[in-house]
């Protein structure tokens, strides 16, 4: 078992996002999971990813404010305790559009050949 410490949590910059502070809350330590990685986001009001994709799925937990996410000329807005599950390869978009901070869980799994 890790039991691992919010204080402990360190940053990681994550590609094609900007006014975010992403924190590793667990993964890619000894003894921590061995199949994915969970990060904590906070992004600042304007604040976002993409538009991209990846080789492999994710999901989005939001905590506290709100996302905006576009996928396939589509849009919708994930609240507090909303989720969604962005499947491999699928080109989604994500934005603050908000004027507070968004909280949001990231759970993926580790990237091929790490």
């Amino acid at each position: 078992m890790l039991i691992k410490r919010f204080e402990d949590s360190e940053t990681y910059v994550a590609p094609n996002h900007w006014d975010v502070t992403g924190l590793r809350l667990q993964g890619f330590e000894d003894g921590g999971p061995t199949n994915q990685w969970i990060g904590f986001s906070q992004f600042l009001p304007g604040g976002g990813a993409g538009p991209d994709s990846t080789a492999f799925e994710k999901v989005y937990v939001v905590l506290e404010g709100e996302m905006t996410i576009e996928w396939d000329g589509k849009t919708d807005v994930l609240r507090a305790m909303d989720s969604c599950t962005i499947p491999a390869g699928q080109e989604r978009r994500i934005e603050n559009k908000s004027n507070h901070v968004c909280k949001m869980l990231v759970v993926m799994p580790y990237p091929p050949g790490s």
